[in-house]
């Protein structure tokens, strides 16, 4: 239990910016660390949906939803964001492997990343701002969990692609064995379960097939250009597989209501 804790707050130092304290860390215990991640969903999920819904009590349903995705962004320091704006750069203006790769590790943003992310972002609003508080809650906190696990299967099931030793996503780098692909499976589905379970039975035959559509088309588009997945692909696949999450619940309060 006590490497247990250790890997949970190793988990929170990389991917999230909650102090966790002085933690004895080296690569092996960051890749094991992955199978959190979904974990780590449920953290900055919650924490979103708490400071929206929460404001909305006292501030117009449009702000609360921004300072709710303000939340989320300032815990993970625009982590996967800024791997969905590498991405559409590198994948948009790249036509060979090195091209794309050199792209995507330049840290200034370019056309494509800025006017991916806006669209991005414009649609978590607006698919948000359709639902009602206590649903919006329920869907993020619901995409924040399960996309993140949706990143978790790609590394279990595609190769990293960069050799530099100083990349960011060089520590899960080495992957993940089965046994961790099933607790982080068991963190990133429960909430979606409970989700169903409360609101319409049709919400999982929905969203499931719609979240692997999502993740099979992004795999299938690394492994044509680049053979694998980077820590910016990763967080490309969170942050798509976060956007549909919302259309689905989206969808389904417009077919009941």
């Amino acid at each position: 239990m006590r490497e247990q804790w250790y890997l949970l707050r190793t988990a929170l130092m990389f991917y999230t910016r909650i102090p966790v304290g002085n933690i004895p860390h080296g690569l092996d215990r960051l890749s094991r660390a992955t199978r959190y991640l979904p974990f780590i969903g449920w953290l900055v999920g919650s924490s979103t949906a708490l400071v929206m819904y929460g404001l909305h009590f006292i501030a117009p349903w449009p702000v609360s939803i921004i300072l709710g995705l303000v939340t989320g962004i300032w815990m993970t320091g625009a982590f996967h964001e800024d791997g969905f704006a590498d991405m559409c750069d590198g994948f948009g203006g790249g036509w060979t492997k090195e091209k794309i790769l050199l792209i995507m590790k330049d840290s200034r943003i370019g056309a494509y990343g800025m006017l991916g992310l806006l669209l991005l972002m414009l649609l978590k609003f607006y698919c948000l701002y359709s639902l009602t508080p206590t649903l919006a809650a329920i869907a993020v906190v619901t995409a924040h969990a399960l996309s993140r696990f949706t990143a978790v299967t790609i590394i279990y099931t595609q190769s990293y692609v960069r050799e530099n030793e100083n990349s960011k996503a060089k520590p899960i780098s080495q992957g993940i064995t089965a046994p961790e692909l099933l607790m982080a499976a068991c963190f990133g589905l429960l909430p979606l379960l409970l989700a169903t379970f409360m609101l319409h039975r049709y919400l999982w035959l929905l969203t499931l097939p719609a979240v692997w559509l999502a993740r099979a088309y992004m795999a299938r588009l690394m492994r044509k250009w680049i053979g694998g997945y980077t820590g910016d692909c990763l967080g490309a696949v969170q942050q798509l597989s976060e956007t549909v999450v919302y259309l689905c619940f989206c969808f389904v309060e417009w077919k009941y209501t």
